[in-house]
């Protein structure tokens, strides 16, 4: 049985807040509802992902032990904007477990941690294809990513990831760039050299 609850306790998050559940991204909660399983009452926050066409009952009480969080502070943003200024790591290990670790970074909620899988796996039209999954992973990090950015600066999806896409790539521009004239100085000082 499903009630509306109208509570006078102090919750985390309230309707119509957008919030980041770890293992699905950015969703709207659309509700504070009580129901009783099991004989005993129990309040839940009831979230909608629009996207996945998805509604998630969340018991108020387990919200911060399974990773749900307000969305993340504009500063905050600007610093993972930041992170994909920054130059690809990418480990020398094996891939599948590189791509659990970035599944992992992926469904963590952490949003330096996506930023981090979307600097790590981003391509520019200049370098080599990516694989089937490295693409798979990296559009689900670019879409959670991209989420929170349209939720926080109140853009559309597709106005983030364009922005997104604009620091990527002007990042990237960048370091062709400077590779381009650290190679051609090496030619120039083998030239005199010889």
């Amino acid at each position: 049985m499903v009630q509306k609850k109208s509570t006078a306790r102090k919750l985390k998050f309230k309707p119509n807040e957008f919030v980041v559940y770890p293992a699905h991204g950015v969703g709207k909660i659309i509700d504070v509802e009580e129901q009783e399983i099991a004989g005993s009452k129990l309040e839940l926050y009831v979230i909608d992902f629009e996207k996945e066409k998805m509604r998630l009952r969340v018991p108020t009480g387990k919200s911060e032990t399974v990773g749900m969080r307000k969305l993340t502070e504009k500063a905050q943003l600007d610093e993972a904007l930041n992170v994909l200024r920054g130059r690809a790591r990418v480990k020398r290990t094996m891939w599948s477990r590189r791509a659990q670790e970035y599944e992992a970074k992926i469904n963590s909620g952490d949003i330096m941690a996506l930023a981090e899988v979307v600097r790590d796996l981003y391509r520019s039209d200049r370098q080599p294809e990516q694989s089937y999954s490295e693409r798979q992973l990296f559009e689900a990090a670019l879409d959670r990513f991209a989420r929170e950015v349209a939720a926080v600066k109140k853009l559309t999806e597709p106005g983030a990831v364009a922005e997104i896409e604009e620091v990527l790539e002007g990042s990237s521009a960048r370091r062709s760039e400077r590779a381009a004239e650290i190679e051609a100085a090496e030619i120039e000082a083998a030239e005199r050299a010889a």
